[in-house]
């Protein structure tokens, strides 16, 4: 949405925008599943470009749900009057590049050929939904589905026995959501996850009215921030606190709540016992709030640092487990076999340690909730035939990972541009802040082009080359490559462990950007 007004209102280019839902808001059209909420606060999870926007659109609360941010995405449309711009309901299946023409050649799933100078992809780090291959899943005889592809008109729980297969950020939002209607609910975990508090509230009219006042402040810490919001800055490294200290930190974020959680010590992504020390603390809390001991046990994460998955926010989650109504089952212990007509199969287990005894254990189901996220940055690309130079396929150049040149351009794709792509901070801070950066550099990169002459501009190997071992290399010095996270592509069998976003942080990224630009945009070849 903000690459196409840049694009056509800012520089007056003709310019079309193709979108596979019937409406605008990308994740937020798709996702209505129970709970869906965004973890970035809704004061910071908005556009800053436009400061009468800012003042006109009231928050209700301090996370916003997925039907308010939908209605911000459709303001913002109308606004803006942008769907004059878009084919809804068309999905690009094709993109060839023609080098004789210099061209971009689409085709879409109802048949359109569309011709581009350039090609602007906003296809969403987390929207290519990934499901397991259970064997027996035509055999069901209830209902499936998928948080990402959530019908619309909702689905009904109440009263039904249900279950939810996967406990990423998804699954945490809508377990506690769906016990409050299901009859029973029993959640299939893989892999428990750290998950902190959202301390949710609304906003009284006189909170957001300060708040609106202070937006240019606030829009300045966010830029200054590495994940574009104005967390609480760390009070210095774990050990440079007491243990005293770091008790009544931890205490305060924690009833604080939100993402500042991960942001106790400086250097709780770096030192691993800085982390074990924040680790612990949630371990605590997660004994304190779940009754039964052995399931308290399954929820606890040992075996990876905190935040190395995507850190989730929850309202009631953990304290879901202690209703009657709900039963959790380790999909480690007892692997699922298969889907059955009348629910699903996992394999005996010993209790105690996982040991097969042999006959499986059938559970009974009226709905199957699939929770298992998404082929996540990468996937919305490989799944589309896209294609550079000598017909070259995106899915081939990466097929041992992603390589992009600041995750914005790939060498032998020319005039093709990624809004946060793989290489870009994206996924690790605040999504907004990320696009608006994005699609503000490339719109700048296009006006050049179009001043100077340039028909067509490609990022050099060798640039690319460094980048993305520079990327490599910060993700190196953290502790993110001790976690199989879909960070690195390990939920996905057959996917390259690589560690797909830049962890640099949002501010510094910003800084090299700016500075290839005002360089003239050393990296990249220009042909006239």
């Amino acid at each position: 949405m903000y690459a196409l007004h840049r694009l056509r209102d800012d520089l007056g280019l003709n310019t079309h925008a193709f979108e596979a839902g019937e409406g605008v808001g990308g994740t937020w059209y798709w996702n209505r599943y129970p709970g869906a909420r965004c973890d970035a606060e809704s004061v910071f999870y908005s556009y800053s470009f436009d400061a009468d926007l800012q003042q006109e659109w009231v928050w209700s609360e301090r996370y916003a749900a997925q039907p308010e941010i939908l209605s911000y995405a459709e303001h913002v449309a109308d606004r803006l009057d942008l769907r004059r711009s878009i084919t809804f309901g068309t999905r690009v299946t094709a993109a060839h590049y023609d080098e004789s023409r210099r061209l971009w050649l689409l085709t879409t799933d109802t048949g359109q050929h569309v011709e581009a100078r350039y090609l602007v992809t906003a296809l969403g780090c987390l929207s290519a939904a990934q499901a397991p291959d259970f064997k027996g899943l035509e055999d069901f005889r209830g209902e499936i589905h998928h948080t990402a592809r959530w019908p619309h008109e909702g689905v009904e729980l109440a009263g039904k026995r249900v279950a939810v297969i996967g406990t990423g950020s998804s699954g945490i939002q809508s377990v506690p959501e769906i016990a409050r209607l299901a009859e029973h609910l029993t959640v299939f975990q893989r892999t428990p996850h750290f998950t902190i508090p959202a301390r949710n509230q609304p906003f009284t009219e006189a909170e957001f009215d300060d708040i609106r006042s202070r937006y240019p402040q606030l829009r300045a810490q966010a830029l200054e921030d590495g994940a574009g919001l104005p967390l609480d800055p760390a009070h210095g490294n774990a050990a440079d606190l007491t243990e005293a200290e770091r008790a009544a930190e931890l205490d305060r974020r924690w009833q604080q709540g939100g993402l500042a959680f991960a942001a106790t010590f400086a250097d709780l992504l770096t030192d691993e016992s800085a982390n074990s020390i924040a680790a612990d603390y949630v371990r605590e809390r997660i004994g304190e709030t779940v009754q039964d001991p052995r399931t308290a046990e399954l929820l606890t994460p040992t075996d990876y640092p905190l935040a190395t998955k995507r850190i989730c926010l929850d309202t009631g989650y953990y304290e879901t487990y202690n209703r009657e109504n709900v039963t959790l089952v380790s999909v480690r212990n007892t692997p699922i076999e298969r889907i059955t007509p009348t629910g699903i199969r996992v394999s005996a287990a010993d209790h105690e340690d996982g040991a097969d005894n042999g006959d499986g254990t059938d559970h009974e189901f009226d709905v199957i909730v699939f929770a298992t996220g998404f082929d996540a940055m990468t996937g919305s690309y490989t799944r589309m035939d896209l294609r550079g130079r000598d017909g070259r396929e995106l899915a081939e150049a990466w097929r041992e990972g992603p390589r992009t040149y600041l995750g914005l351009a790939v060498s032998g794709f020319p005039n093709l541009f990624t809004v946060t792509g793989p290489g870009s901070p994206s996924v690790l801070g605040n999504m907004m802040a990320c696009v608006e950066q994005h699609v503000d550099w490339i719109t700048g990169y296009i006006d050049h082009l179009e001043k100077t002459g340039v028909a067509a501009a490609e990022a050099e190997e060798g640039a690319q080359d460094s980048w993305v071992e520079h990327v490599a290399e910060v993700a190196s010095a953290t502790l993110y490559p001790k976690a199989g996270s879909w960070y690195m592509g390990a939920n996905v069998e057959g996917k390259p462990r690589v560690f797909m976003p830049y962890a640099g942080g949002l501010n510094l990224y910003r800084q090299q950007c700016d500075e290839i630009a005002a360089q003239g945009y050393p990296g990249f070849s220009h042909t006239s």
